[in-house]
């Protein structure tokens, strides 16, 4: 079961990042030129706010399906962070310095 949940875990994080990480770039699309690294920013924290912030929260339940649950949202942010070069969780420095927006 805690595979399982683990493989869920992973996929659901997958398409959480997915939508916020387009979120996170039409908001910055949308302010000031000043601002789109702040707003780059803010989609980083929040991605990672999910991924380790509620993967803890669902390890602390101690049940089997929320500790897989838990480690699938970690385990989905290290492998999204690593399979796109930090693109996509905004972990990736070039992002904000190369002028990518």
């Amino acid at each position: 079961m805690v595979i399982a949940m683990t493989i869920a875990g992973i996929v659901a994080y997958v398409v959480v990042n997915f939508v916020l990480f387009l979120a996170t770039l039409a908001a910055a699309d949308g302010v000031a030129s000043d601002h789109k690294r702040l707003a780059l920013i803010g989609g980083s924290v929040l991605l990672a706010v999910i991924a380790f912030g509620g993967g803890t929260l669902l390890l602390l339940l101690r049940k089997p399906w929320s500790r897989g649950l838990g480690l699938g949202l970690m385990i989905g942010w290290a492998l999204l962070t690593i399979f796109t070069a930090g693109l996509c969780t905004g972990v990736n420095p070039s992002f904000y310095t190369d002028g990518l927006l």
